[in-house]
């Protein structure tokens, strides 16, 4: 397996530093999307090329908007292809790229055993079945592919999204809330948008699923030494932030 660097020399590792960079960029994802999503579209292609090499692999973004991430599996060499249900999300940019289909997250238009690579990052909790995506992504998936599905954990800080903390006091009353403040919906509208999606139900799917052998279930953004994390009932659920399951196809 090759390490892709993620800036200049530097080999992509789960460390601190890689935490407090990624924490701050998230300011900047409704203000501008552009840097936000290149900062993570590059942390994306160096941490899944620990798993597998990208280099002619064809990889499916489940829910990739308008295609920010895919400068970066380009340049790693990968064929890129992303899906999301939202026209207007897919010309985000101001047109539609090549590459890019419109359809359902949970139930892709694609058939068995299809891409290398199942890619899904900060989706799952945006749709109303969310481990039914699970299961479709790796059902598109080829043997010896990888699935790799991410999202934001409800109770952690940035669960509600731009409604956070608010969430904590309950998603409606957070999206109430936003609406008398703003003067209008947030972006991402509780119970049509916006699900509660927790730790213990991605542990919960990981166990059940019998598609793949899952190489890792961690907290995605959290340095490498806070990984017990998700062996905590509770503690996990607020500090982990987004975790991410890895699945290879059997």
């Amino acid at each position: 397996m090759r390490n892709r660097s993620t800036s200049p020399g530097r080999p992509w590792s789960p460390d601190l530093r890689r935490s407090v960079r990624l924490l701050g960029e998230f300011r900047h994802e409704q203000t501008d999307p552009d840097r936000f999503y290149s900062a993570i579209a590059d942390d994306s292609v160096g941490q899944l090329s620990t798993y597998l090499d990208l280099a002619g692999k064809t990889v499916l973004d489940v829910g990739g908007g308008p295609g920010y991430f895919r400068s970066a599996f380009r340049a790693a060499g990968a064929d890129y292809w992303a899906l999301d249900a939202d026209v207007g999300e897919l010309a985000g940019t101001g047109r539609i790229a090549s590459g890019t289909v419109v359809g359902d997250g949970m139930n892709l238009p694609f058939r068995d055993d299809s891409v290398d690579l199942c890619y899904s990052s900060n989706v799952l909790e945006h749709v109303s079945s969310p481990w039914t995506m699970a299961d479709e992504m790796l059902r598109v998936t080829r043997p010896g592919g990888i699935a790799f599905i991410s999202y934001t954990v409800w109770y952690g800080p940035w669960g509600g999204h731009e409604t956070a903390p608010w969430h904590f006091l309950g998603g409606m009353r957070a999206r109430r809330r936003y609406l008398a403040r703003h003067g209008h919906e947030p972006k991402n509208k509780y119970g049509e948008s916006l699900f509660p999606v927790t730790v213990r139900a991605g542990l919960a799917w990981a166990r059940r699923q019998h598609a793949g052998e899952v190489l890792d279930v961690l907290p995605r953004y959290n340095p490498r030494w806070s990984q017990w994390l998700v062996r905590v009932p509770v503690l996990r659920e607020l500090i982990t932030w987004n975790l991410v399951i890895v699945v290879r196809k059997a």
